[in-house]
C-alpha cells in the first residue's frame, strides 16, 4: 500500500537527519537476496553503527537534496540499498564484505560530502583502516620516539650495574 503526502514528508524528514549526521552514504541493488541474507546484513549493519534502509528513490532524492550528499542523486537508479554511516568506513567496509559472499548484492556508487564514488572508489574505500586503527597507528608512532629515548636512558644506569656485577663476580671468583 502506497504512503500518503504526511507519510512521505516524515520519511524524507527522518532519512534527512539520517543524512545530516552521515559522513559517508552508500548505496548498493539488493536485487534476488533473500529475506535471510537481508536479515543478516541488517545485522551486520547495526553491529557497526551503520543505518540500513530501503527506500524509494524519489524519497532518497529529495533527503539529499540541499545537502553535500547531493551529487549522489545522478546514481539512485534501480532497486537500492541505502546505508548511512557516521564512520567513513564502515558503510563501505559492511557492503563490501557481505558483497564478496552474495554476489546478488552489488554496490552501485557511494559518497562522502562533495564526493561521488562509482563501485571501484567504494570497494577502495573498504580497505582502507578505521579511523580507530589510524589513531591507534598514529599514538604509536607518536611514541616509538619517546620510548626509544627513554630505553636509551635506562641503558646508562643497567649497563653500569652490569659491569659493577662482573667486577664482583671476577673477584668472588679470583683466587684470594
Amino acid at each position: 500500500m502506497g504512503m500518503n503526502r504526511q507519510q512521505k514528508a516524515a520519511k524524507v524528514e527522518e532519512v534527512s537527519a539520517l543524512v545530516a549526521k552521515a559522513h559517508t552514504i552508500v548505496v548498493a541493488e539488493y536485487r534476488g537476496l533473500d529475506v535471510e541474507s537481508v536479515t543478516k546484513l541488517r545485522r551486520q549493519a547495526r553491529g557497526e553503527g551503520v543505518q540500513l534502509r530501503v527506500l524509494k528513490n524519489t524519497l532518497a532524492r529529495r533527503a539529499v537534496s540541499g545537502t553535500a550528499f547531493a551529487g549522489l542523486s545522478d546514481k539512485l537508479v534501480g532497486p537500492l540499498m541505502y546505508c548511512f554511516s557516521a564512520d567513513p568506513v564502515a558503510a563501505a567496509k559492511v557492503l563490501a564484505s557481505f558483497a564478496k559472499d552474495n554476489d546478488k548484492l552489488v554496490l552501485k556508487a557511494g559518497a562522502m560530502p562533495d564526493f561521488v564514488m562509482d563501485e571501484a572508489g567504494v570497494k577502495s574505500l573498504a580497505t582502507m583502516p578505521s579511523r580507530e586503527e589510524l589513531l591507534a597507528k598514529l599514538m604509536a608512532t607518536m611514541q616509538a620516539p619517546i620510548g626509544q629515548f627513554v630505553r636509551t636512558l635506562n641503558e646508562v644506569p643497567a649497563r653500569f650495574v652490569r659491569t659493577l656485577a662482573a667486577v664482583r663476580d671476577a673477584k668472588e671468583q679470583a683466587p684470594a
